[in-house]
C-alpha cells in the first residue's frame, strides 16, 4: 500500500441505523478530504465477535486508523466531521 494512503477499519454490528450512518459518513469524509488516498475495511462484529476482543473494540461503531501509525480510534456514527478529521488526523499532512 502507498505510504500516503490512510488505512481505516470501521467496526460495526449488523445493519443498525448507527452503523449505516457511520459507513456513509466515513465514505463521504474520505471522498471529500482524501480522494484516492484511503482504504476502508468494514468489519461486522456480529459475524465475527472474537475480533472485538482481539482488536480492543469496546463500543460500536468504532473507526480505527491503522496507517499511518500510531493507531488512532474514534467511537460513534462519525456525524461530526470536524471531530473525525481532528481525532484521526485525516486532514492533509
Amino acid at each position: 500500500m502507498d505510504a500516503k494512503k490512510k488505512k481505516l477499519t470501521l467496526y460495526v454490528a449488523g445493519q443498525t441505523p448507527k452503523s449505516l450512518a457511520a459507513i456513509s459518513n466515513l465514505e463521504r469524509i474520505c471522498e471529500e478530504h482524501l480522494p484516492g488516498r484511503y482504504e476502508i475495511e468494514v468489519i461486522d462484529l456480529r459475524q465475527n465477535p472474537r475480533l472485538a476482543r482481539e482488536h480492543d473494540i469496546v463500543a460500536i461503531p468504532t473507526l480505527v486508523r491503522e496507517l499511518p501509525v500510531p493507531l488512532r480510534k474514534i467511537i460513534g456514527d462519525l456525524s461530526d466531521e470536524q471531530k473525525v478529521l481532528v481525532n484521526l488526523r485525516l486532514q492533509d499532512e
